[in-house]
């Protein structure tokens, strides 16, 4: 049992400490229960052959079959034209059409889709982005405690429940209980939390043809670019005339990229947006809008003879008819995390340049090219119009978000879009009837998916989030580890001794706290893999009804309101809510809090202790 605890406790500690992957971190736990001796091969792996893990996988195939068709994008276009340009109205229409999709969908997934949507709808009505995200990304939370489905914590639990041989909660068991957390969310968030939220200057503005812009300056503020930016002059006898920037190659032997190239003879227009950035011949008295150092750029100068014109440009200058900017957020399962900007090749890839990136807010001071890139990492990207729009369909390596001069385009409905929404809605009436086990109607739908063609095999192994699926089958046998040698029944017996020999409200309340404290730090799933087990014996050893005790272990988990490394939907809105470590903690603390006391009330009426 002390090896079990102690494995268990240093699993918690890397989970927080975030230094390693949480899937890894998983398969060591569980590695070290196979070591020591603690569970057999078929006990340790147990977790992989799970009816849960499939069900999870197949759930990420079935919503990225609605995202590839349009479908998502769709109904998120529906909030533009019902929003209005009230504060308090956007943030109600947001969290409404917000959770309803996470009832079905990914919330990772729901927050990529509605991130570009909502920063545009900030600059639109001129409401600060910090009014707006931190909602968004409370209301895919909320989203997820209203279906069977909506997050993996609430297939835990029922789990659990069919496990110990009693009747699992049906698809809708979680809607009323859900639907009430609902309304207490966006009551808070409309009011309370609405004032509580930080009011940060918002980078855009307007053209005069009504078309929101990125405002430059603001952004290169926000980037700590000012003084980093010059502008300097090819001279004729400069051995760069006649060399393409490639052949140039003044990144690596000056630590200094060409953000733009102005000829002589159209100042501010690109040599030619058909040609690749590398590709642009330099010619006498070109010039380039260059970032580096002060001390890079003078070397560049003297070695390569170029005269700097100025120094701290113009920020109006990365925005043209031909150029733009906008920013990328990085999202959880990219396969940029890890990687340099070198190394993925990226400004090959994309043909844009990286000017500076945003880490937690802060401005990282590095070179761009060197910077092992992480989740939620915000890359400041400027390149040509074409180049820009065609960034808009990626949505599994990051995210694009703000406003550009040309309005961003989105996905259409394909014609397969009627086929993938009847797909999801024959899921959801398969599982809620019961007519079939509901891993049996997942399949069928992920499936069904490929096989008529809303998205390829390749693209649902892509869309699957591997790091969930094995982070949730390395935890199960953790459960396991903890019931062979006791260790869960001796926590279930310290909560019933103490806090259910006060009441089982009692115990409802400090199992609800436990849970929702570890997930503020780890993954909601791991939590609840961990604390459902221990909820059930509990129930057991109190005398009390499971069901209530596992509802509110559910519920919990899913309070992932007060840290932005509480869940990735957090993560996702630092960056461009400009958001603050307090930010969360200030908000999300007394809409927890307002939860716990809601589940205490509502609860115990809808499941009687």
């Amino acid at each position: 049992m002390i090896i079990v605890f102690g494995i268990l406790t240093l699993t918690v500690i890397l989970f927080a400490s975030d230094r390693l992957r949480l899937d890894v971190v998983a398969l060591m736990a569980v590695l070290l229960l196979l070591l020591t001796g603690i569970l057999t091969p078929a006990e340790a792996l147990a977790g992989f052959s799970d009816p849960i893990v499939l069900i999870i996988a197949g759930l990420f195939i079935v919503g990225a079959g609605l995202f590839r068709t349009g479908v998502a994008d769709a109904l998120g276009q529906q909030l533009v034209r019902l929003a209005g340009t009230g504060e308090a109205r956007l943030i109600v229409a947001i969290m409404l059409i917000v959770a309803f999709l996470s009832a079905f969908l990914s919330s990772t997934g729901t927050v990529a889709v509605f991130l570009p949507v909502v920063v545009s709808l900030a600059q639109r009505t001129g409401i600060s982005p910090t009014k707006l995200l931190l909602p968004l990304a409370y209301a895919s939370l909320i989203g997820g405690m209203l279906t069977l489905i909506g997050t993996p914590p609430n297939i835990v639990v029922s789990n659990q429940l069919q496990s110990a041989g009693m009747t699992p909660f049906g698809f809708f068991s979680f809607t009323p209980v859900g639907a009430v957390m609902l309304m207490i969310g966006i009551a808070y968030m409309a009011t309370v939390g609405r004032r509580l939220l930080p009011e940060r200057a918002h980078l855009s503005g307007a053209s005069r043809d009504g078309k929101t812009l990125i405002d430059p300056a603001t952004l290169l503020a926000l980037y700590d670019l000012p003084g980093k930016l010059a502008r300097v002059q090819v001279e004729p006898a400069s051995p760069l005339v006649g060399q393409t920037l490639a052949q140039a190659n003044l990144r690596a032997r000056y630590r200094v990229n060409v953000v733009d190239v102005e000829p002589p003879a159209s100042q501010g227009m690109i040599a030619s947006p058909q040609v690749a950035r590398s590709e642009i011949t330099l010619k006498p008295m070109d010039v380039l809008l260059v970032k580096g150092s002060a001390d890079d750029v003078a070397r560049l100068a003297k070695d390569l003879q170029v005269r700097v014109l100025a120094t701290g440009v113009n920020p109006d200058d990365l925005i043209t008819e031909e150029t733009g900017i906008v920013e990328l957020v990085l999202t959880p399962r990219s396969r940029l995390i890890g990687h340099t900007l070198r190394e993925v090749r990226f400004q090959d890839a994309y043909q844009v340049l990286v000017l500076a990136i945003l880490r937690m807010g802060a401005p990282l001071d590095a070179p761009t090219s060197q910077v092992e890139l992480r989740f939620g990492d915000t890359l400041l990207v400027q390149g040509d119009w074409e180049r820009i729009a065609s960034l808009l369909d990626e949505r599994n390596d990051f995210v694009v978000v703000g406003e550009m001069r040309r309005p961003p385009v989105r996905r259409a409905l394909t014609r397969r879009a009627p086929i993938a929404l009847a797909i999801m809605i024959g899921m959801l009436l398969l599982i809620s009837f019961e007519v079939m086990p509901m891993v049996t109607a997942v399949l069928l739908a992920a499936v069904a998916m490929v096989l008529t063609g809303c998205l390829s095999m390749d693209e649902g192994y892509r869309a699957i989030n591997w790091e969930s699926v094995v982070l949730i089958a390395g935890m199960l046998p953790m459960a396991t580890a903890l019931d062979k040698t006791g260790g869960m029944s001796l926590v279930a017996s310290g909560l019933t001794a103490t806090l259910g020999a006060v009441s089982p409200l009692a115990l409802m309340a400090g199992l609800f706290i436990l849970t929702a404290i570890f997930s503020q730090f780890i993954s909601n799933t791991a939590t609840t893999v961990l604390m459902a087990p221990i909820a059930l014996q509990a129930a057991i050893e109190s005398g009390v009804s499971p069901y209530p005790l596992l509802m509110v272990v559910a519920l919990a988990a899913s309070t992932a309101f007060a840290t932005p490394v509480a869940s990735p939907v957090n993560t996702l809105v630092l960056g461009p809510g400009d958001y603050r470590f307090t930010d969360f903690v200030r908000v999300g603390t007394p809409l927890l809090v307002v939860m716990l006391i809601a589940s205490l009330l509502v609860v115990p009426v809808l499941f009687p202790l």
